[in-house]
């Protein structure tokens, strides 16, 4: 399994992934996201900042790295990153698919991307992440599922992931929605023959929406990776958005409040991989922080009671703007 990869390494942030969610297309729902990348979102423009990302992080120890078919231009980008610097061979590159991407490179579109979770729509982005990243690719996920998902039923799927995993991808799941307990448990319960499918689970797990943790705590048990993916809710846990727990906490750790997000989740046991969603340098230096921010009981109790119920989180999450 790649991610034994990691367990081996031994910089403090190489438990610490790079999302491309934010930077491999021109529209994302992070706040502050217009200051942090400006006008100018050409592909060109986007494809240097994800390269200057990519080399940074991987300097600091990150060896983790997440794209997704809907991600814009990110497969491309990292695809391209790793053309040219083919000396990199001790990271654990992961995509997922169920989703394509419909903005044509627009933030105002209609709609950014459409969920379809069929085979044939598997088939299809296999084989355009297959053509991109070859044999580089690590981890493909399925993207975003729910209990209602039937990626979780489909057998015909199943038997071609299954076959997949057999030639030497590892086979994964990530979830959203305030039902992610349920899709966890649902996921661990599927087999081929009588072996686990699935490896790799991500779920978004934050100081804000905690309600999965019982299920990735499962889920580690069954000897699944758990990646966290939106440790800081979309921005709503950095500095200026941050509640004032945080912010305190922050200043008494002399650190961002991005750092004190990340570092509550990469406190859980059950936790190995806490994904960074920076969109510039300076933030994922910010970020990076969180590997030794050593939080009290007495600070993590705080941060406990910042917890919302996860349908209300949820619906928040989704006025968040596309910009």
């Amino acid at each position: 399994m790649p991610f034994a990869r990691l367990a081996t390494a031994t910089t403090p942030t190489c438990h610490i992934g790079l999302g491309l969610a934010a930077i491999g297309r021109p529209g994302y729902i992070t706040l502050g996201r217009d200051e942090d990348l400006g006008e100018d979102r050409s592909v060109d423009t986007l494809r240097t900042r994800t390269h200057e990302l990519l080399d940074a992080a991987y300097a600091q120890g990150v060896r983790y790295f997440d794209a997704a078919r809907s991600y814009g231009r990110s497969e491309e980008f990292l695809a391209g990153w790793l053309k040219a610097r083919p000396g990199i061979d001790d990271i654990v590159v992961g995509s997922k698919w169920g989703y394509t991407y419909t903005a044509d490179w627009r933030t105002d579109a209609e709609a950014h991307e459409i969920k379809d979770h069929s085979l044939t729509t598997y088939e299809r982005q296999r084989a355009e992440s297959a053509e991109l990243l070859g044999d580089r690719l690590d981890l493909y996920q399925i993207h975003s599922v729910t209990p209602e998902s039937p990626a979780l039923t489909d057998k015909e799927l199943h038997a071609e992931l299954a076959e997949a995993a057999a030639r030497g991808l590892t086979v994964g799941f990530s979830t959203s929605g305030p039902a992610q307990a349920d899709a966890i448990r649902a996921a661990l319960a599927v087999t081929v023959g009588s072996a686990p499918l699935f490896r790799t689970v991500q779920a978004t797990y934050n100081v804000l929406d905690t309600s999965a943790g019982p299920a990735l705590a499962e889920a580690h048990e069954a000897g699944l990776t758990v990646i966290i993916k939106e440790g800081m809710a979309n921005g709503r846990l950095a500095d200026p958005h941050a509640p004032p727990a945080v912010r305190a906490i922050a200043e008494e750790a002399g650190v961002g409040s991005d750092a004190v997000a990340l570092a509550f989740v990469l406190r859980r046991p059950w936790a190995g991989v806490v994904l960074s969603g920076a969109a510039t340098t300076n933030q994922l230096a910010s970020n990076l922080h969180a590997a030794v921010v050593d939080l009290d009981d007495g600070q993590v109790a705080r941060l406990d009671t910042l917890a919302e119920e996860p349908t209300a989180y949820w619906e928040y999450r989704g006025t968040l703007p596309w910009h």
